[in-house]
C-alpha cells in the first residue's frame, strides 16, 4: 500500500463512462487506500500516469453540479492532502452542430 500523500493529482469525474475512460489512462493502477477519513463517502481510484500518482474519484450516482463536485473536492483534498492540480474532466453535455453553434471553451 502506498502512502496517501504521494498523490499530487486529483482527477474527478462527472458520470461513470467518464470514469471508466479516466482509468484506461492509467498507466500503472495502484491499490486501494487502507484508511480514510470516516466523513469521506467518495470511492477512489489510484495510480500512476507518467511520474505523476493521480487520484480519481466520482461524483455520486445521479447527483450532478457545483455542489456535489464541491464536496467530493473537497474530501478529496483532506483524504489526500499533496494534490496541488484538480481536474473537472467530462463530457459537457452539449455538441455544438450547424443550427447550434455553441462555445464551451474560452
Amino acid at each position: 500500500m502506498l502512502e496517501r500523500n504521494i498523490y499530487t493529482i486529483g482527477w474527478i469525474c462527472a458520470v461513470g463512462k467518464e470514469l471508466v475512460a479516466a482509468t484506461s489512462f492509467l498507466d500503472e493502477k495502484h491499490d486501494d487506500p487502507d484508511q480514510l477519513p470516516t466523513n469521506d463517502n467518495n470511492t477512489y481510484i489510484l495510480g500512476r500516469i507518467g511520474k505523476h500518482n493521480v487520484v480519481i474519484a466520482a461524483l455520486p450516482h445521479w447527483q450532478y453540479g457545483l455542489v456535489s463536485a464541491a464536496t467530493v473536492a473537497r474530501d478529496m483534498v483532506c483524504s489526500f492532502p499533496n494534490v496541488r492540480i484538480g481536474l473537472l474532466v467530462g463530457i459537457g453535455g452539449g455538441v455544438p452542430s450547424a443550427m447550434r453553434n455553441v462555445n464551451y471553451v474560452n
